[in-house]
């Protein structure tokens, strides 16, 4: 670690969307090196009436709101901060003011005291965080993920303020790819970046007999079975795997499609499958956990991420991790993973016969597992916290 890190006397503040996941996964990996980890989740609590609000899709915003409790460490404290909104453009620029008063209201009522403040995506937690640290001068480090990058700050020009005033305000700013940095450099921002991915668990994500997996999962062991998981919404790109398995079940009948994931594009994919006729050789096993996730993986032969655009992609290392080859798309967070074709393989998004002919390729080759293995372990959250450990020590004690 170089020079004695010191902080383990003080509080770290988080100020998130979810605790679960990569968020909860990066805090708990943290809690060691700290006195007190206390986390500001923020919830809407119009969700629990998500059916009865005629907004398209708005019940998919349920599973944002489920916490992972499980394994916390005992100095993790998780807070909900209520915040009430509708999913709609009006709504969603007032969503920051929102969050922030209610973040101040939550330590306020909990007599929170804090030393640092870490959020999680630029909108709402970034502003919120911002405006803490206006407010108290408490160094302040944002972590940029996705959307919050790569598209928000260029829809227009309030965006375009409201997201340079997070990170100009930031004292360090975190982001999980470089794609993602190119971004942040278009928006003249002056706060010190560095490119720091997520990670993964590895008491989760290990390689596990396949042929086990399998029998759990009640799945066929003639098979090559190629695995995708993420949720169902547009940029996740499924319909192009789905459209792919068409063609390669015309010239191989000993492969099997699965979909793991659940979303408002359900329907319509499963409706697709029916067109091609492919309903024995894809199939939708539904939302699964992170531990199931992970069973699934070591079932596989070939992981795949059609997405169209990705800040970073964990669940391909967490594939990696598992000794799974991955066919990705050159999808901004992809190209960056997949150095190397040891690795896995690279395709153009939106292109199934691209994507059809290099699962083909994935599928025949004799991949090396203690290869893959060995470039995922510098993931694991144990060495990606000890990263952001730097940038706290940086903005403390320098």
């Amino acid at each position: 670690m170089g020079k004695k890190i010191g902080i383990n006397n003080l509080n770290l503040l988080v100020i998130g969307h979810s605790y679960r996941t990569f968020q909860k996964d990066s805090i708990e990996s943290t809690a060691q090196y700290f006195q007190n980890i206390l986390t500001l989740v923020r919830v809407n609590p119009l969700v629990e009436f998500s059916k009865y609000i005629p907004i398209d899709n708005f019940s998919q915003y349920q599973v944002k709101y489920k916490f992972d409790y499980a394994n916390i460490p005992i100095n993790c404290q998780v807070f909900k901060t209520p915040v009430i909104y509708l999913p709609i453009e009006s709504q969603y620029r007032t969503l920051g003011e929102k969050h922030y008063k209610s973040v101040k209201k939550t330590i306020a009522e909990n007599n929170l005291s804090f030393d640092i403040i870490h959020s999680h995506f630029t909108w709402s937690a970034g502003y919120a965080g911002a405006r803490l640290k206006d407010e108290t001068g408490i160094p302040f480090v944002v972590t940029v993920h996705g959307q919050d990058i790569y598209s928000l700050p260029f829809k227009n020009e309030f965006w375009r303020e409201k997201i340079r005033y997070v990170l100009n305000t930031a004292d360090y700013i975190i982001t999980v790819s470089g794609s993602n940095k190119t971004y942040i450099e278009k928006l003249d921002v002056t706060t010190p970046v560095k490119v720091i991915p997520n990670g993964f668990p590895s008491n989760i994500f290990f390689p596990r007999d396949q042929k086990k997996c399998r029998l759990d999962l009640n799945l066929p062991l003639d098979k090559k079975i190629i695995l995708t998981a993420g949720n169902f919404v547009p940029i996740k790109g499924q319909k192009f795997l789905i459209y792919a398995m068409g063609e390669i079940s015309k010239t191989r009948d000993d492969v099997l499609c699965v979909i793991i994931g659940s979303g408002p594009l359900e329907p319509e994919l499963k409706r697709e499958v029916s067109r091609l006729n492919l309903q024995s050789k894809v199939i939708f096993p539904g939302r699964k956990s992170h531990e199931e996730i992970a069973v699934w993986m070591n079932a596989c032969d070939v992981f795949v991420l059609p997405s169209l655009k990705e800040g970073f992609g964990v669940v391909q290392i967490e594939a990696m991790a598992c000794g799974k080859p991955v066919v990705a798309t050159r999808n901004g967070g992809s190209e960056e993973l997949i150095t190397s074709d040891f690795y896995g393989l690279l395709v153009e998004p939106a292109d199934p016969d691209d994507l059809t002919q290099k699962i083909l390729v994935a599928l025949d080759r004799e991949w090396d597992q203690k290869a893959i293995l060995a470039y995922a372990e510098r993931f694991t959250w144990d060495n990606i916290s000890k990263e952001i450990l730097r940038i706290y020590q940086r903005i403390l004690f320098d």
